[in-house]
């Protein structure tokens, strides 16, 4: 194997940072949307617990890769619309664009019920001992749920990111240039199918296992106040 890649070298390493980039943008959303799913289907409100049953089902049921697809192509006529009323021309949604909204909608679903399980595993006399104490319900949930949500969901969210980083790949269909649209234009232009998908391979399971440690440092120090608690 060359050892520049036959020159496609950087364009992998680009391709890597694009990953990474679009990884943690879905992240982030997928954690909001993920955590507003999971206070609606847990809320006493019947319609905000259809709303977050509806969003969490819908979502599951198609394909991540359909979701990529509808979202960057099923945008294209409301995007020229909306450029003409706002009198942009050209106006479009970016494949990264597309990548994270559908990424992170997709994350959202799954994190729903990691987030609505952890909710119901912490015990309801937390919230009445902190009615008992006076506090408010916000504070209630920033003091005493949220922490304790957090270090039970963790290892839940864990694996979801990991599913998230290899699900990137999908995007490489609407044209994004991360790792595998690159190693797909590489094997093009070389003709070595192997040694650039072995690469994009290598690249993945490193991507993995960095994130793996990622999360073992943050499940450690989100446990550190409870494990001193039953000491």
């Amino acid at each position: 194997m060359n050892i520049d890649l036959y020159g496609f070298g950087p364009a992998l390493a680009a391709g890597t940072l694009m990953t990474v980039q679009l990884a943690l943008s879905a992240l982030c959303l997928g954690l909001v949307l993920g955590l507003l799913g999971a206070l609606a289907k847990t809320s006493p409100y019947k319609p905000l617990q259809w709303l977050g049953g509806f969003y969490s089902t819908l979502v599951r049921g198609v394909p991540e890769l359909l979701w990529v697809l509808l979202i960057y192509f099923g945008t294209v006529s409301l995007m020229s619309k909306l450029g003409d009323l706002l009198n942009i021309p050209g106006l479009e949604l970016s494949a990264f664009s597309a990548g994270v909204i559908a990424l992170g909608l997709c994350f959202g679903a799954y994190a729903t019920e990691v987030f609505r399980g952890a909710i119901l595993a912490i015990p309801k006399g937390h919230r009445e001992a902190g009615l008992a104490l006076g506090l408010s319900k916000a504070r209630i949930f920033s003091r005493l749920i949220l922490p304790q949500m957090w270090r039970i969901a963790l290892p839940g969210l864990g694996n979801l990111f990991m599913i998230l980083m290899k699900d990137t790949a999908l995007v490489s269909v609407i044209g994004l240039e991360e790792i595998m649209r690159h190693s797909q234009v590489a094997v093009t232009v070389t003709k070595q199918p192997f040694t650039f998908y072995m690469v994009a391979a290598i690249i993945y399971l490193g991507l993995t296992i960095l994130a793996m440690i990622g999360m073992h440092f943050l499940e450690k120090r989100a446990a550190r106040g409870f494990a001193r608690a039953n000491q």
